[in-house]
């Protein structure tokens, strides 16, 4: 195992009716001015913002909302929620929503806390960041983890740039998680969360890192449970079970706890931010779409890995570890297809692209080859765009 420090702080408020408890929390952590940030109607129509509304005012705690929270959570709302924010003097965001919900949420209270900072320059660590507000969350789609990570992502769409952020300042100060809450999702995003889900703890799995038994247990048994609750939730997402179950995992995967003691990998997220950034696709989508080839192409830097989680995660029985390999390539592929995932950028809504394109996402992705992405293997402009072609079927 190699050195490591945790810290989760996030208190986690779990279970049937957990929404109810919003107005408490919120006050528990200091809160007396919130901005509620939110996505669609899909929360309107529901009823729970405004039940959350109503918790909030039985605690006296006065809020406004910031709704229009799309996915790939734009730069422009953050900002228009800074000064939101700064104009009620709030000393509080809340999230109800998904990752991207969260993230924007985040993204508000660095840019509040700040003001007099720009906040993509915060974003690109051109400006330090040595305060935030706190947020809490009202979590309502399995997926993103953004509920217990210390990370966050935003797109400046001005410049097509989708970047991430780590931070111990984007730990959330508690998450409200009701499993009922995620039922009527479309499917789609069902299946999108689980995909992330599970590229959250392979990106931490593929490592060189050795010795990291614990670490290793917890990864395959989360991955194992992804996987079989998926499959309960693809067909019945009311199997409160199964929700419940991915709902923990979500958070799981991305809080840390799963790449403890070893270097994290993170390829199929830089390439697949490329295509998000690029074309506004759905972000499981674009994992899904690019991690058979990003695996075909890196395995043989340690095919023993691959390997391994052959055996642990799919119960694959074969000796040779090339072969098991590249079973344990094809078992997580075909599970991708049994949930309708798309395996390719040719199965994404926006089909096959030209060359041209895929050169101009792998010189983004490597910020025209001046440092490279991931650790499994590094990958320069070359890789990636090697990678991309490979995908673009």
């Amino acid at each position: 195992m190699e050195s490591f420090v945790y810290y989760a702080p996030t208190e986690v408020i779990f279970g049937r009716g957990a929404e109810e408890k919003t107005g408490k929390a919120v006050k528990k952590w200091g809160g007396t001015r919130v901005l509620l940030v939110y996505g669609g109607e899909s929360a309107k129509k529901s009823g729970l913002l405004g039940k959350i509304q109503k918790e909030l005012e039985e605690e006296n705690i006065v809020w406004k909302g910031l709704g229009g929270v799309k996915p790939n959570p734009r730069l422009s709302l953050a900002e228009e929620g800074v000064k939101k924010a700064l104009d009620m003097q709030a000393d509080f965001i809340l999230a109800v929503g998904g990752g991207s919900a969260i993230d924007t949420a985040k993204g508000i209270a660095h840019g509040t806390a700040n003001p007099d900072l720009n906040l993509w320059d915060i974003w690109t660590e051109k400006a330090p960041l040595t305060k935030s507000l706190p947020v809490g969350v009202v979590l309502t789609i399995s997926a993103a983890g953004s509920e217990m990570s210390d990370s966050a992502v935003l797109t400046n769409e001005k410049i097509g740039r989708k970047k991430g952020l780590s931070t111990e300042f984007n730990r959330v100060k508690f998450a409200i998680m009701d499993p009922e809450l995620t039922y009527t999702l479309p499917k789609y995003q069902v299946t999108c969360g689980i995909v992330d889900i599970m590229m959250h703890t392979l990106d931490r799995y593929f490592t060189h890192s050795k010795g990291n038994e614990m670490t290793d247990e917890i990864a395959q048994g989360l991955l194992r449970t992804v996987i079989r609750n998926g499959r309960k939730a693809f067909e019945n997402q009311r199997d409160y079970q199964a929700m419940s179950e991915l709902m923990w995992c979500g958070s799981l995967s991305h809080n840390g706890i799963t790449g403890l003691g070893a270097q994290k990998d993170f390829g199929p997220h830089k390439i697949g931010h490329e295509l998000s950034a690029k074309y506004d696709v759905a972000h499981g989508a674009s994992l899904s779409a690019v991690w058979e080839a990003w695996a075909e192409y890196v395995y043989m830097e340690e095919p023993e890995r691959f390997a391994k989680y052959a055996g642990s995660v799919w119960d694959i029985r074969e000796e040779d570890p090339v072969q098991a390999a590249k079973l344990g390539i094809k078992a997580t592929v075909d599970y991708f297809r049994s949930l309708h995932m798309p395996v390719s950028i040719g199965e994404l809504e926006i089909g096959v692209r030209p060359e041209e394109e895929l050169k101009d996402m792998a010189a983004r992705a490597t910020g025209n080859d001046t440092f490279t992405v991931a650790k499994f293997k590094e990958l320069h402009q070359k890789d990636i765009l090697e990678i991309l072609k490979k995908a673009n079927h």
